[in-house]
């Protein structure tokens, strides 16, 4: 004996926000890869999880009806359930954050403030959320399609400020309590599951040509893209491996128009209007 801990051989991840896209993705990754997953989130509709996942493999996660603006239920599901690891997702999108400022700021900066509470007082000293290309905002995001990582904040939406106040709360935690994480920013995310948000216009556009029908992408110029299932992927490496610090990074890719996304989907689908 050496003095230290047994480690977990099984790692118990925590998902919160587990019902969006790219939480179901998280689920369906952590089920074939044969690990616990505890899925936390207020909706309870499995819409997109059973896109991905048979009833059966969806019996292999722990489901929990929870909301994020309640410490003691947060508190609960990482205590109760021996998490060891965190994968935080959830948040109320743009739309969401306007129709309802006071709603949004308690869901995705306190929501936020009590995850990382949560992990302090139950041991867990790392762990992954995501933030957004939403800190920089439209100035920055129409003066290049790459969005660089040391650009300036410059958010036009409170859901954007938002972010960035979580991003300063990762920080503090960091050096006031050395809770370690490791922030994504994805950009425009596609795939099976994608339904919601002003940037599932892609998603959208895709389906409608799978079905033969045209369809109007509200937004135009290049931007980079990312497949739900690969953003997924990259959330799980995040909380599996503590870098020892308060990390942000943007996803990256090479921007590609949309004009040219546009082109592709009609090559697939052609004679449909995008």
């Amino acid at each position: 004996m050496n003095g230290r801990e047994p480690e977990n051989p099984r790692p118990v991840t925590l998902v919160t926000g587990a019902m969006g896209c790219i939480g179901a993705w998280v689920l369906y990754h952590l089920v074939r890869q044969g690990r616990r997953a505890v899925s936390f989130d207020l909706s309870q509709d499995r819409h997109r999880l059973n896109l991905l996942l048979t009833p059966e493999e969806q019996a292999e996660v722990e489901f929990l009806h929870g909301d994020l603006t309640d410490p003691a239920q947060v508190m609960a599901a990482i205590r109760d359930h021996q998490v060891n690891r965190i994968v935080h997702l959830a948040a109320l999108q743009v739309p969401f954050c306007r129709e309802n400022p006071v709603l949004g700021a308690r869901v995705n900066v306190v929501g936020t403030v009590n995850v990382f509470e949560a992990a302090r007082a139950c041991g867990v000293r790392h762990l992954a959320y995501a933030s957004s290309v939403a800190v920089y905002g439209p100035p920055v995001l129409e003066r290049r399609a790459e969005v660089m990582q040391e650009a300036p904040y410059e958010p036009a939406t409170l859901y954007g400020v938002y972010k960035v106040a979580n991003e300063s709360t990762a920080r503090v935690y960091w050096q006031e309590h050395g809770i370690g994480s490791t922030a994504l920013r994805p950009y425009t995310v596609y795939g099976l599951g994608r339904d919601q948000g002003f940037t599932s216009g892609p998603t959208k556009a895709m389906l409608a040509a799978a079905a033969g029908k045209g369809y109007h992408i509200p937004f135009n110029g290049p931007c980079q893209y990312h497949f739900a299932s690969d953003v997924a992927r990259q959330f799980i490496a995040a909380a599996d491996r503590p870098l020892g610090g308060a990390f942000v990074f943007n996803l990256g890719g090479e921007p590609v128009p949309s004009t040219r996304l546009a082109q592709v989907i009609g090559e697939f689908c052609p004679g449909v209007e995008i």
